[in-house]
């Protein structure tokens, strides 16, 4: 492909501009310096439309456009469960969790784990999500975003993975969360009108005088498998996508984990300026998640017929952009680049939040402004200050590692989408175990959620082993939303059983559940009952 000068021009216009919105939001008022509170959670003062716009921008990157939209390419609309479902489950964590989270005043999931179980679950899990988020999450968000611009830009991957690290580090460096989520919704905004013209592209250039009706009916009569939601055990990817646990398995335990215990999506909502505010953003968020399937796994299933003889399923949405017009594939490529920095961004800033808040400060002994919200209307202290600092240096020094892992990690892969989940699920059945009993069961300890972590990890090791270096055939068989169901209730059944077998004083618990309701406005459950059945309707069709 290749970019034309005018297509050159509108994108470094795009970067120009968000850039200089960034710096211009992260403003501070004269005699106010930037403390933990104003860096890490945005002063607590998100408004709802931030909330959504952030969760989705920082959801939706390279390894969902490029990733998914090659899984489209691969096994078809089945793929399109991770969003579908997503929505259900954005509606649970605003009604049950963030009721709680924001009660207690949590601004970390580690933070929340020390106030309900002690310190050394605490240290354990944010060492844990560092490397999950450095050496998983943000080199995958590189190297597929360093695919599409290659093959659409024409550049050297190494240069573009590169060039795509350091925007967005300074990106966000000064402002923290504040300048990645007020210019959100200028990401999301962009990045659903791209994926929005390359899907009526797409489908026009398939239906031809037929137009996008035709397209799409084209698509279900010549590719009716790629139309099947719930795959069959004689499916080809059934291991991938394995029939009814996409709808009442493995998938709930981790879209739990993800919407309601990731920091770097929960902590958008952390930083509400109240809970109605945050339910309001999390409602928005679900709405845009039912529309991603559309803007994303669409373009891979036409690319089917379009582009069939692609080298690696990743390199259907990139090929797909190749049918756009002069300019509009600039504003097209402006609109992939803004989704990969901008969950880029929030990545960097949550694994600074996470080793500043929950790890450098409680090294030092610390109490940072982010723990009383930022209200305090004194100078701030000089730990403040360092706090902030170390944050920036954290960022800097995860954004290189990624950089330097990304090729070695992921370079031999055909679906990187595939490779985010299967080895996430290694960790989030443990996490789902401890922040749902943490939650609801107030009998569960830190011995009880330690062994649950942990077995999460070792069984998920036992099952995924290959077989050829001394595994279980019959275990590695398995798929791995059946894999990260088995594990979820094995080392469910082993926290409950330590906590009761260890039984640790009531005043460890410092989460209280004074004050939490979980009732919510009309307007939350109106859309709700929406969200419901349009999910219903989706399902219904194209079982």
């Amino acid at each position: 492909m290749g970019l034309s000068t005018i297509d050159i021009v509108v994108v470094i216009a795009y970067a120009i501009g968000i850039f200089g919105l960034a710096q211009y939001v992260s403003r501070e008022k004269a005699g106010h310096t930037k403390d933990s509170s104003d860096y890490f959670l945005a002063s607590k003062n998100l408004p709802w439309w931030a909330i959504g716009a952030s969760l989705i921008a920082a959801n939706i990157s390279a390894e969902q456009i490029v990733g998914m939209s090659g899984s489209g390419y691969a096994i078809g609309l089945a793929i399109a469960s991770y969003e579908w479902m997503a929505a259900l489950t954005l509606l649970i964590v605003g009604k049950y969790f963030l009721p709680i989270f924001l009660a207690n005043k949590i601004y970390t999931m580690p933070q929340f784990l020390q106030q309900r179980f002690g310190p050394t679950i605490r240290t354990v899990m944010a060492i844990f999500w560092l490397v999950l988020y450095i050496f998983v999450n943000l080199t995958s968000i590189l190297w597929l975003g360093s695919i599409a611009v290659t093959q659409v830009a024409g550049v050297n991957q190494d240069v573009a993975l590169f060039g795509l690290g350091i925007f967005a580090l300074l990106y966000q460096l000064k402002g923290g969360l504040k300048a990645v989520a007020l210019t959100d919704i200028v990401q999301v905004t962009l990045l659903v009108f791209g994926g929005l013209v390359i899907a009526y592209l797409t489908l026009s250039r398939i239906g031809g005088d037929a137009g996008i009706i035709g397209g799409f009916t084209r698509l279900t009569t010549e590719l009716p498998g790629k139309f099947d939601m719930i795959l069959s055990p004689d499916n080809p990817f059934y291991k991938d996508l394995p029939g009814l646990s996409v709808l009442i398995g493995g998938m709930w335990i981790a879209n739990l984990s993800y919407w309601g215990f990731n920091q770097y999506i929960i902590q958008r909502a952390l930083a509400a300026k109240s809970l109605p505010e945050a339910q309001k953003g999390v409602v928005f968020a679900a709405f845009l998640k039912l529309l991603m399937p559309v803007i994303i796994v669409l373009p891979g299933i036409a690319a089917v017929l379009l582009a069939p003889d692609l080298e690696k399923p990743d390199q259907a949405y990139p090929a797909m952009m190749s049918l756009l017009p002069v300019g509009l594939l600039g504003l097209v490529f402006a609109a992939l680049i803004a989704a990969i920095i901008a969950s880029t961004a929030s990545k960097i800033n949550s694994i600074a939040t996470i080793f500043t808040l929950d790890l450098y400060a409680k090294m030092k002994g610390f109490q940072s402004r982010a723990e009383d919200a930022g209200d305090n209307p004194e100078a701030i202290s000089g730990h403040e200050r360092e706090l902030v600092r170390v944050g920036r240096i954290a960022a800097v020094v995860s954004i290189v590692l990624a950089m330097l892992t990304a090729r070695p990690l992921l370079g031999s892969l055909d679906q990187a989408f595939q490779y985010i989940q299967e080895f996430s699920g290694f960790v989030t059945p443990g996490i789902t175990v401890i922040f749902l009993l943490g939650l609801f069961w107030s009998r569960a300890t830190e011995a009880g959620a330690l062994v649950g972590a942990i077995a999460s990890v070792v069984l998920s090791f036992i099952f995924w082993f290959p077989a050829d270096y001394g595994g279980v055939a019959a275990l590695n068989a398995v798929p791995f939303m059946n894999r990260m169901m088995i594990v979820f209730f094995a080392s469910l059944a082993l926290a409950v059983v330590v906590s009761l077998a260890r039984p640790a004083p009531a005043e460890n618990n410092l989460i209280t559940m004074q004050g939490v309701s979980f009732h919510t406005r009309t307007g939350f459950n109106i859309a709700s009952v929406v969200i419901i059945a349009i999910l219903i309707a989706l399902y219904a069709t194209w079982w």
